[in-house]
């Protein structure tokens, strides 16, 4: 048998596939081969694509392919690749792509290889093929983002983004966008859908690069139809207008597929957990021209680790994508609903040492308290491959989505018992309804274009950005620390009773309601020259926004902006590069900050990093590691004016700067070991004005840790279709924003799977050790965010 191999690889070549185990869904990447022979083409494609692809190894002999440039979806860019070849797709199951002759050049093929049937150096069985399985590390690896615009791989570019991509979510277990920080270098939890990013709270998310983020209110975003997450970090100014300094998180979606696919899964868990998803993909018809399509469904539901808690999540999702010569339309829409009961839910009161008052499952909310998402997203996108060196692409997203909230939330703590420590609460209740449309576009135009030895690459950009929030039904009423009829009925920290009062007794009063709106539209361009081993970036935009606000008496401010970003690569060698960048953002001050008696209107605060560091692909590929050093330094920033006429009178004075390190690493120990590892030193510290900064404590911010660690180690078993992990999160101490400790902790997280032909299993058990934790701190009535207590879940999913 080792000689007929022999015998075989020394006669043809069998395209590879570079991942151990790949998901049968395909993602939009960039893809860069030059016209050759079928064998090495296709070889590079999986490469590329990091797809596992099985082809007739005589088949391929003396067949050639055009050339391949462009972002296509993964199968589409395939179809591309062969097509004229006399190959074709016969399936895709697992991951696995398989290739065949057509029967209409088998006999050709036959014919072709006659001459060498009698030379046993050549004596092969057309139908065999090889299969080379590539390091586990691949399995995790991605090779492109599309969070910079301008599609480079990661030792070419100046920006610094970190990507998790689908693999990654799955093995996991990943449900949420919390499940995710763990993974990202900079980023902590800071509240619901809000993170600490290298020291600044950071509060708005993207999708498929557009602003209107579908969760509305504090609804934390879904990843059932999510392919990757990409951090681009530090101030992104330049490339996507007014941001938080710390960088974005840009959740990027599942796509169309032209390939028939399908997957089904089904999960069951602790805390009677229990759910199921189903996805299908592939051409509508048999017919030529007929559109790639995706549909996904899921549905969850479980009960939370707090007292009175559960939460179900439903979610559609469809598209249709059609290839119009070298041009692609992608449609796609999606509905989101979610319930969650006992919500919305606030922390635990804490002592000022971070020691939870009381149990990590307390809950101030009754049991038909609530909040519940609806919300749609209907997106399209066009691409447009001009030419070799002309590319063009537009995108525009429309979401509605109304959340509407009943629950009783901490309002005052007091001592009733003479300990020294609060013992009892009192509750508000809230009774909430606002609506927020969103609508977002953008365009872009790349032109590749050369002068000598010099090749370039310009990205010239508009897009625009319009969002307006109804938040006016708005009610609540205001306990005390006695029962008293008509209002909430206070609640004891170590054991709690509900049921004592009832809401819809309560003598409700309206408070303050909004509605605001923003129009907000932005330009930009983009060069980059490539001189050989350096290559130089620079951009600039600018951007025109125009904020109302109704308070019964309408407000308005209008304002511009000039944001710029300078950046340089250093090809050290093939595998070590050295970068670095200079950029600025801004951020619009708060529309409720500008009436006069504030001292407003204000301009928006500034930031501006400068940022250096080394990327390295050592051992093709087997290491990949990112080391950076930061700056941002963030400007004109409102705190409390002392000698302003009102108390309530600020003034734009502050200044933060933070000064950090992180590194992050993905290592091939062996063929089948894996280790990722993350780590992040940050010092955010004002350093200019007052700690009446918005989030300040004392002179720092709060939830901002100095010290985070990740990790993730994957071991495949060698010769079985077993694999185990583990991974752990670690954060140092951080403050609330009352100043209370918020007390370091370490969690233990770990997943074994299997996969064998179609089938896959997860067994996931979250908190190992069961620590009891906070994950973030907040107010000292609402207390710090407990993480939850050990937890499992079972998931199976076939493919076909």
């Amino acid at each position: 048998m080792f000689k007929r191999l022999t015998i075989e690889l020394r006669s043809c070549v069998a395209c590879t596939a570079l991942l151990m185990a790949g998901p049968a869904w395909a993602a939009d990447r960039t893809f860069n081969i030059e016209a050759q022979e079928a064998s090495t083409a296709i070889t590079e494609f999986a490469r590329q694509s990091g797809i596992r692809i099985i082809a007739p190894a005589d088949g391929l002999a003396g067949v050639r392919v055009k050339e391949l440039r462009g972002t296509f979806d993964d199968r589409a860019a395939l179809r591309r690749l062969i097509g004229g070849t006399g190959l074709e797709i016969v399936s895709d199951n697992n991951g696995v792509i398989l290739l065949r002759l057509k029967r209409s050049v088998q006999a050709t093929a036959a014919s072709f290889h006659a001459d060498d049937a009698t030379d046993p150096a050549h004596a092969t069985d057309a139908t065999d093929d090889i299969v080379v399985t590539g390091r586990a590390q691949r399995l995790y690896r991605v090779d492109h983002a599309a969070s910079g615009k301008l599609d480079t791989p990661p030792l070419e570019s100046s920006l610094n983004i970190q990507t998790i991509n689908n693999q990654l979510l799955e093995d996991q277990g990943a449900r949420t966008g919390q499940d995710l920080y763990r993974n990202l270098a900079g980023i902590s939890a800071y509240s619901y859908s809000v993170v600490s990013a290298r020291g600044f709270k950071q509060e708005e998310n993207f999708f498929d690069g557009l602003r209107g983020d579908p969760y509305v209110g504090l609804s934390v975003p879904q990843l059932f139809n999510v392919e990757r997450v990409e951090y681009l970090k530090g101030p992104a100014g330049m490339l996507y207008g007014p941001a938080a300094p710390g960088g974005i998180l840009n959740y990027i979606s599942k796509k169309p597929t032209d390939v028939r696919s399908g997957r089904a899964t089904l999960i069951g868990g602790t805390r009677s957990r229990f759910g199921g998803s189903l996805e299908l993909g592939g051409l509508l018809s048999d017919m030529d021209g007929a559109p790639a399509t995706r549909l996904g469904l899921f549905y969850e539901s479980m009960n939370l680790p707090r007292n009175n808690a559960n939460s179900r999540t439903f979610i559609a999702d469809g598209g249709m994508a059609f290839n119009i010569g070298d041009a692609k339309l992608t449609l796609q829409a999606t509905h989101y609903n979610q319930s969650m009961a006992g919500a919305r839910l606030r922390g635990v009161p804490t002592d000022d040492q971070g020691n939870f008052l009381g149990s990590r499952t307390w809950n101030t909310n009754e049991k038909k308290d609530g909040t519940r998402l609806n919300s749609n997203a209907f997106q399209a996108s066009f691409d447009w491959a001009v030419s070799d060196a002309f590319e063009f692409d537009v995108a525009a997203r429309y979401s509605r989505g109304t959340e509407a909230s009943q629950y009783h939330e901490p309002d005052r703590l007091r001592d009733s018992d003479g300990d020294g420590l609060p013992d009892l609460v009192s509750r508000r209740y809230r009774n909430t309804f606002r609506i927020i449309d969103n609508f977002a576009a953008n365009a872009n135009a790349r032109w590749s274009h050369g002068i000598g030895n010099v090749e370039g690459r310009l990205l010239a950009g508009i897009d625009y950005f319009y969002t307006r929030q109804d938040y006016t039904r708005r009610y609540e009423a205001r306990g005390t620390f006695v029962a008293t009829p008509g209002l909430p009925a206070p609640i004891s920290l170590q054991n709690p009773e509900y049921g004592v009062s009832d809401p819809a007794t309560y003598n409700l009063r309206p408070i303050g309601g909004t509605i605001s709106s923003r129009n907000q539209i932005g330009g930009y361009l983009l060069e980059e020259l490539n001189f050989g081993r350096l290559i130089l970036t620079g951009g600039l935009r600018i951007d025109r926004f125009v904020d109302n606000i109704s308070r019964g008496a309408v407000q308005s401010l209008s304002d511009s902006a000039l944001t710029y970003r300078i950046g340089g690569v250093y090809r050290i060698t093939d595998e070590i590069s050295a970068y670095g960048q200079w950029a600025n953002s801004f951020e619009a001050q708060s529309i409720g900050s500008q009436a006069p008696e504030f001292g407003g209107p204000f301009s928006p605060s500034k930031a501006k990093m400068i940022e250096g560091g080394i990327k390295t692909s050592l051992l093709n590929g087997r290491i990949q590691s990112t080391a950076a050093v930061y700056q941002i330094k963030k400007t004109n920033i409102l705190q409390s004016d002392p000698n302003g006429a009102t108390p309530e009178a600020l003034i734009a004075f502050g200044e933060v700067t933070s000064r950090g390190a992180e590194f992050d690493i993905s290592a091939d120990v062996t063929r089948n070991w894996l280790v990722m590892l993350n780590y992040s030193y940050n010092d955010a510290r004002i350093t200019k004005g007052a700690a009446g900064l918005d989030g300040a404590v004392s002179d720092r911010f709060a939830n901002a840790p100095r010290h985070k660690l990740g990790f993730w180690s994957r071991y495949q078993i060698a010769g079985t279709p077993f694999a185990a992990a583990i991974g752990g999160d670690v954060v140092g101490e951080r403050l609330s924003e009352a100043g209370q400790r918020v007390k370091p902790y370490a969690v233990l997280d770990a997943s074994i799977m299997y996969e064998d032909g179609p089938w896959k299993a997860l067994i996931r058990i979250d908190n190992i050790l069961d620590k009891t934790y906070a994950v973030s701190g907040f107010r000292a009535n609402t207390g710090h965010f407990p993480g939850a207590p050990r937890s499992a879940f079972l998931e199976i999913s076939r493919k076909w």
